[in-house]
């Protein structure tokens, strides 16, 4: 493992020396958007998908611990509300940081992005705290609220209690990594997200099964393998050589107008996590009553499933707010509206794909977290219904993204809503009543189509404004060249 971070820490630094000689932004605004696409969205998508990995790689070893492993993976999934809030205060700083910052530097305004960088900072910090406190104390009544019996809640608190308690590692990872991505170094911010992961598959089955500390040791490699990813973020932007920008005691300071900036950018997708968190609950309390703890423990199966296919699509996103954040502060309102034309198509090809697969080989996808027969049946019923929206659910992702990547925070929020507020919610309430089991699995791909058919209408609309715009755009660079 310590050759492993030698050699990938030698490959940071060289590449941070060869960096340095270049502007990384202003490629933004004038390399080819394919070439940037693939230079941003594929380190992006590497990334998502590793960091995906620190939750789907404590499922797979969970699920398959010895007489325990179909009530501790529902333990988990009894957790995945409070995980997902977690989850969701890292991109309300994360996402309105690197927004901000991409935003800034298209306005060729890099104290203003070091600005954001440093309130970004101190938000963190501020917010880990108060999650550590509160999670430990709320932990008990939250799970047994949330669905928790008493088979399943010794493994949710045995595995969400270390996981509050270093929720700062987790935002650092997580949250400041994104806003290297903004600073024009999508490999970097790949790296980071690998060098955790691999730590993490390295000592989950050491603490799990060498050490015999069970759910609770899957918990401390995950801390542990973000401590470490935060340690790399940080000296990125304190000691790094080809860092644009740098976290400084002054920028840290809160601002009111940088902090609005921030928080406005990062609810939309934070509102969408809390909104999860909700479904989540309402979700197990379904499952429960019409499944039991193996229907729970079926859905926290699909979810990790869904997040493996799912997470090429966010890094794709995250590949794309980058150049649509530049151009559009720069006014190059072609190049915004074809980055989001050639980010949907991918995201559509892949998901297309991936629902193929799901459809076609079931078994092979579920047998990775449990091989208990009846676990394993419950499951593959259920996710053949719960992801049939999943061809087309990219319209609605990269909407989301592109009005918050623009700064437009009102239209990002009301987007993302559509789906876990307006649609899922009532899905969740009414179905079940009326299908059972059955019911909680349709009232997925239901709302997803209400959302993506509301969706659609309103980004196609703005696309057609982007288009009028650069046309303007185009015919005022016109005439100031003749005069």
């Amino acid at each position: 493992m310590i050759k492993f971070i030698s050699l990938l820490t030698q490959q940071y630094l060289k590449e941070g020396e060869n960096m340095s000689k270049t502007n990384n932004q202003d490629t933004l605004g004038n390399e080819s958007i394919l070439k940037l696409l693939i230079k941003f969205s594929i380190p992006a998508i590497v990334g998502m998908i590793v960091n995906m990995l620190y939750n789907v790689i404590d499922r797979i070893y969970i699920g398959n611990i010895p007489n325990i492993g179909g009530l501790a993976i529902t333990g988990v999934g009894i957790t995945m509300p409070l995980t997902t809030i977690i989850t969701a205060f890292g991109m309300l700083i994360g996402i309105g940081t690197c927004a901000n910052i991409s935003i800034a530097y298209g306005k060729k305004n890099k104290t203003e992005a070091e600005s954001f960088l440093g309130n970004g900072v101190t938000l963190i910090i501020i917010i880990s705290i108060l999650i550590a406190i509160l999670g430990n104390i709320f932990a008990k009544p939250l799970l047994t609220l949330f669905g928790a019996s008493e088979n399943t809640l010794p493994y949710a608190l045995a595995y969400i209690t270390p996981l509050f308690t270093g929720t700062i590692c987790n935002l650092f990872a997580f949250g400041l990594n994104n806003s290297i991505r903004s600073d024009g170094n999508p490999k970097l911010s790949m790296l980071t997200m690998i060098i955790g992961a691999t730590i993490n598959l390295l000592l989950d089955p050491i603490f799990i099964f060498g050490l015999n500390l069970g759910i609770k040791g899957a918990a401390y490699a995950t801390i542990l393998s973000q401590f470490i990813a935060s340690c790399w973020v940080l000296h990125y932007f304190t000691k790094s050589k080809k860092s644009s920008i740098n976290i400084t005691l002054p920028k840290m300071k809160l601002k009111k107008h940088i902090v609005n900036s921030i928080l406005m950018i990062g609810l939309s997708p934070f509102l969408m996590q809390i909104a999860s968190s909700i479904v989540s609950v309402l979700a197990n309390k379904a499952l429960m009553t019409y499944g039991g703890d193996l229907a729970i423990g079926a859905m926290a199966i699909i979810t990790s499933i869904y997040s493996i296919f799912i997470m090429p699509i966010y890094g794709l996103n995250q590949g794309t707010q980058p150049i649509i954040g530049y151009n559009y502060g720069a006014k190059k309102y072609d190049r915004v509206r074809k980055t989001y034309i050639y980010g949907l198509t991918c995201c559509t090809i892949i998901l297309v794909l991936s629902a193929i697969f799901i459809q076609l080989f079931p078994e092979k996808a579920v047998g990775m977290f449990n091989n208990d027969p009846l676990l394993t049946n419950i499951t593959i019923s259920g996710m053949k219904l719960y992801l049939l929206s999943m061809p087309i659910i990219g319209i609605q992702m990269t909407a989301s993204n592109y009005y918050q990547a623009v700064g437009k925070a009102k239209k990002a929020m009301f987007i993302s809503l559509t789906r876990q507020i307006i649609f899922l919610i009532p899905a969740f309430l009414i179905f079940p009543k009326l299908f059972g089991l059955t019911g909680v699995w349709l009232a997925g791909p239901i709302a997803d189509f209400l959302a993506i058919l509301l969706s659609g209408i309103v980004i196609f609309r703005e696309m057609t404004s982007l288009k009028n715009l650069s046309t303007e755009e185009s015919d005022l660079n016109t005439k100031k060249s003749v005069a």
